[in-house]
């Protein structure tokens, strides 16, 4: 395999109620339009990531995300966000094509997958045992490249309100980042905006929503006019990463 194609979606925030709205948009609404634009890119993905957030604080949205990501055959690699029900979340999500534990051995690649979630709090952190297993996942497979994804931002996103609730021990997880050369990407969701950057030849990658985005580099909380929208990521062979942000058109966007 030279080449693993993984497509990124983020936050999708669902209710139990599939009319449910989160500020005046109707997330079940939009992350169905989303997944149709990405229909073709799901037709050839190896592998679906979903960054957190899949409900909005209800456990009944669970049932939903279930049955709308079983249809396409492919893994679905979850991890939990600020908005997520952990234990309710595991339970509905067991067994294929969901996988909330990884790691991902896809090509050359493994995927990691890390639980950044604090209970009832916005921001997050990395338990010892969650830093533990970053360690031993990325030290028992150093003959691949490797991407790691969690929902907290471990970045400043220089925007005052955001970066309260971001990863609150990042320098921690960069420590064990750090001593795996290997580690090529580092993508997250939570922050609803897009964002490419790189510290010390490592990616860094944020996603939009399939909802409501948050303009970047904002004091107050404020929600940005662009529609949702999903990453594609190409993992090729020797390491290097193709990447790309596709938002929905306008005609897409609204319902």
């Amino acid at each position: 395999m030279s080449a693993i194609r993984v497509i990124q979606f983020t936050d999708p925030h669902l209710f139990g109620d599939v009319h449910g709205t989160l500020r005046g948009v109707n997330s079940f609404e939009t992350l169905e339009r989303t997944l149709a634009d990405a229909s073709g890119h799901l037709a050839i993905a190896d592998a679906i990531l979903v960054t957190g957030d899949l409900v909005q604080d209800d456990a009944g949205g669970y049932e939903h995300f279930r049955r709308v990501f079983a249809r396409f055959g492919k893994p679905v690699l979850c991890i939990p966000g600020n908005h997520d029900f952990v234990p309710e979340m595991r339970a509905a999500l067991t067994g294929a094509p969901f996988d909330l534990d990884g790691p991902a051995d896809i090509g050359a690649w493994r995927i990691v997958l890390l639980d950044s979630v604090v209970p009832q709090q916005a921001g997050g952190h990395i338990s010892i045992e969650q830093l533990t297993k970053l360690d031993e996942e990325l030290g028992m497979a150093r003959q691949r490249h490797a991407m790691v994804c969690l929902h907290h931002h471990p970045v400043a996103m220089n925007s005052r309100w955001l970066d309260t609730v971001g990863l609150s021990n990042a320098n921690e997880f960069w420590s064990v980042i750090d001593s795996h050369p290997q580690v090529k990407a580092v993508v997250w969701g939570h922050v609803h905006q897009a964002f490419e950057g790189a510290r010390r030849g490592v990616r860094l990658l944020a996603t939009p929503s399939t909802c409501a985005q948050f303009q970047p580099r904002s004091n107050d909380f404020v929600i940005d006019n662009l529609p949702p929208a999903y990453r594609l990521l190409t993992l090729h062979s020797n390491g290097a990463i193709d990447t790309g942000v596709h938002f929905l058109t306008a005609a897409e966007s609204v319902a």
